[in-house]
């Protein structure tokens, strides 16, 4: 009966270390309400641009959306939109309207990490390129620090770093 019992309490114990499918993931507390954010975008082309963000994310069942208010320094303005729909305890399939197909974003712990294509030229030209980003929780829980690396091809060609705050 011991051995029987011990069979099962080790288990039942691993699984209550993984969150069930519904319970919140760091992307879900740290984004659901107002934050924002500073940034910039550095291009090996000599392109540097510095941003402000602000943030509103609302979470509805499954589905975390995240409006992105951006400011930049030159005074351009533009909105974004992620929609992040749970697919997992640790994942999520996300769109945006310039992402090129979907993104699968996963959770770890304190750190996310997503990867996708972007098309940069706004006009009839194209100009994709694709993110690696990685986001890290800080352990009080009030800062993520977003860093992704953008490719062409086979080159990294730019560098975006963002500091997210509640």
């Amino acid at each position: 009966m011991k051995r029987f019992l011990a069979a099962l309490v080790v288990p039942v114990a691993l699984l209550s270390a993984i969150p069930a499918f519904g319970q919140d993931t760091m992307m879900e507390r740290f984004f659901r309400g107002k934050t924002t954010a500073t940034g910039s975008f550095s291009a090996i082309n000599g392109v540097n641009r510095r941003f402000d963000v602000v943030l509103t994310g609302r979470l509805r069942g499954d589905v975390l959306t995240v409006r992105e208010d951006f400011v930049f320094s030159d005074g351009e303005k533009d909105r974004k939109t992620w929609r992040f729909v749970r697919t997992g305890p640790y994942t999520y399939s996300g769109t945006r309207e310039d992402v090129i197909g979907t993104t699968v974003l996963r959770v770890d712990g304190n750190t996310a990490r997503f990867t996708y294509l972007v098309d940069l030229d706004a006009g009839p030209g194209k100009n994709v390129v694709r993110f690696y980003d990685k986001m890290v929780l800080a352990r009080d829980g009030r800062r993520i620090t977003n860093t992704a690396t953008v490719w062409k091809y086979i080159f990294p060609v730019a560098r975006v770093a963002v500091d997210f705050k509640r």
